[in-house]
């Protein structure tokens, strides 16, 4: 369970009466906090067969990403990953389509649904920012440590389809 009190009276959850982890109930207002995934998105920019990715800091300190973030709770998934990747790389992007749509396990505390988008770059500088220390374009064969093992199924079907090389 990733919380252990209750968001309306601060009473302790439990999954005694419900039986599901993902449904722990208040034992003092019977409320039930239910535990869905967060959504994150991602911008997957190709530039001469390259896809840009970025060296993250915190959360992965080290390891590289296709830059993402997650959404907030009033923003359209489109905003989000337009305003995501602007953060993270002074990039402005326009959206072309959704490329890929997984479950994230990786973390255990906080499961996520990622929605990677194909974007094209419309203005901007790039330069790394945010959660992210440097950004650069790389070929299938340099690819670096990945953060996340759903951005390694992204690339691998981006090579497979030929996008990048």
């Amino acid at each position: 369970m990733r919380y252990q009190y209750c968001p309306k009276c601060g009473g302790k959850l439990s999954v005694e009466e419900t039986k599901d982890i993902n449904q722990p109930q208040c034992t003092e207002c019977n409320f039930i906090f239910y535990q869905n995934p967060a959504v994150g998105v991602a911008a997957i920019v190709i530039k001469d067969k390259k896809v840009l990715l970025g060296k993250r800091k915190g959360s992965y300190e080290g390891q590289w990403c296709i830059p993402c973030g997650y959404l907030e709770w009033d923003e359209d998934v489109y905003d989000g990953v337009v305003r995501e990747f602007y953060e993270e790389t002074g990039l402005k992007v326009k959206v072309k389509e959704v490329y890929s749509v997984l479950s994230n396990f990786h973390n255990p505390k906080q499961h996520t649904v990622g929605i990677w988008f194909l974007a094209d770059v419309i203005e901007g500088e790039l330069k790394a920012s945010d959660d992210i220390t440097k950004v650069d374009y790389f070929y299938y064969g340099d690819i670096p440590k990945m953060a996340f093992p759903t951005d390694h199924v992204v690339i691998e079907k981006l090579k497979e389809e030929g996008l990048i090389l």
